[in-house]
């Protein structure tokens, strides 16, 4: 997830001043115990036509309404929260398990699509924000009960990996789609990528390698709660290679080489977003950059598919004692502050950076391989700007997962 701005020139600069401005979100349950939360954002998107084709034909409808009626059944918060946990673990599961080829399709949407489990998810937290329990429910329970529905049906607390030698050890993680009021029908190849690769064995030159993949939303608020160093942190000292996935520039993938500690600000999936500097704990041995681990001359010279890969050097900083942000394409000079990594300032830029900050303060940077991996943006066929899906969005997307799985094979093989 390049910026958008970088990625659609003036229509981005244009959407930033729209997108940008203050708005209010609810993040979790009501204030007061006995009353409902309105919906989020992100939630009243849900009712649009697409959304609900989107579900419809990947058999996906059905899963709000059975979750609603799962919680209609607590009789307290222990048994609340075990539905949830069961029904958002149920959901990433199916999601997997569509993409990777196992069990009924449920439609004629094509079994690659990332969409299904977005549009899932939001009917599964409106219905649990305007549930209406038959015990009290305080305001921290509430928010402990979305939260654990986010994590499990993002695939955040199923990252396993099996015991004993030979078998090495990769972390990917995708995002949800975004800039929806632009169009609405948006698929993030990202996301698709973490649901096909999930608990698969792929093939490299040092030895298999077992993958392990989560989701994050395009949300400002929760990079700022710190959800991705919760979710990493207990896999990075264990894994063999990380790579942050999202969306990024048109017709090319960039492996990018180091990230900035500055967030642009143009809107999230909430429609809010500001300029700060990445919020992150311990903010006074911030470094304004960090820098990829993965093994990028490797990635560039081999040949894993039809887009073209890059080794992006570009940086925006304000150099020392300088006041206006200057773009460098060799990288950052000493003593700058960061405006934008190689991978711009939106929230690809910032996963990239809490990534590769948690693999340095854990003391990894000399001995584990990470940072991110721009895609191609996923595009629908010429003239389709009404139709969910077209031959050409799924050949697509299914050129873009495969190669993103052949530089996984790569990076680790490299690694040897």
């Amino acid at each position: 997830m390049i910026s958008p701005r970088v990625r659609i020139g003036v229509l981005g600069l244009a959407l930033l001043t729209a997108l940008s401005s203050p708005a209010t979100a609810t993040a979790a349950g009501p204030a007061d115990p006995g009353s409902t939360a309105p919906p989020t954002v992100e939630e009243l998107r849900l009712d649009g036509a697409a959304p609900q084709e989107i579900l419809r034909r990947s058999g996906f409808d059905s899963v709000a309404p059975a979750f609603a009626r799962a919680l209609e059944r607590a009789r307290s918060y222990a048994e609340a929260r075990r539905v949830v946990q069961r029904e958002g673990s149920a959901l990433w599961r199916r999601a997997v398990d569509r993409v990777q080829g196992r069990g009924p399709a449920g439609g004629d949407l094509s079994r690659d699509d990332d969409r299904p489990l977005y549009w899932a998810r939001l009917g599964m937290t409106r219905e649990l924000r305007g549930w209406e329990p038959r015990f009290e429910l305080d305001a921290e329970r509430w928010a402990r009960l979305i939260d654990t529905l986010e994590q499990t049906s993002r695939g955040q607390t199923a990252i396993r990996y099996p015991r004993g030698k030979g078998l090495k050890r990769v972390l990917v993680t995708g995002f949800d789609p975004f800039t929806l009021d632009r169009d609405i029908r948006i698929s993030n190849p990202s996301g698709a990528v973490a649901l096909a690769l999930d608990g698969t064995v792929i093939e490299t030159a040092s030895g298999p390698a077992r993958v392990e993949t989560a989701v994050f939303p395009v949300r400002w608020r929760d990079f700022t709660d710190g959800t991705v160093e919760r979710a990493l942190r207990p896999h990075l000292p264990e894994v063999d290679l990380f790579t942050t996935v999202s969306q990024g520039r048109v017709g090319r993938i960039d492996v990018e080489r180091t990230n900035g500690a500055w967030r642009g600000g143009f809107g999230d999936n909430e429609n809010t977003g500001r300029p700060e500097t990445v919020p992150v704990s311990d903010p006074a041995s911030q470094p304004q950059w960090t820098s990829t681990t993965l093994p990028y001359a490797a990635i560039v010279a081999a040949e894993t598919g039809r887009f073209p890969v890059y080794d992006n050097t570009a940086v925006t900083e304000i150099p020392a004692g300088g006041t206006e942000p200057v773009q460098r394409p060799d990288g950052p000079t000493p003593g700058s502050t960061a405006r934008a990594g190689g991978g711009g300032d939106y929230l690809s830029n910032e996963i990239a950076y809490r990534a590769t900050l948690l693999r340095d303060r854990l003391g990894l940077h000399d001995t584990l391989p990470g940072g991110h991996v721009h895609t191609p943006v996923l595009e629908f066929g010429a003239g389709n700007t009404t139709e969910v899906t077209d031959p050409r969005f799924v050949r697509n997307r299914l050129d873009i997962v495969a190669q993103v799985r052949a530089i996984v094979s790569v990076a680790v093989g490299a690694k040897g």
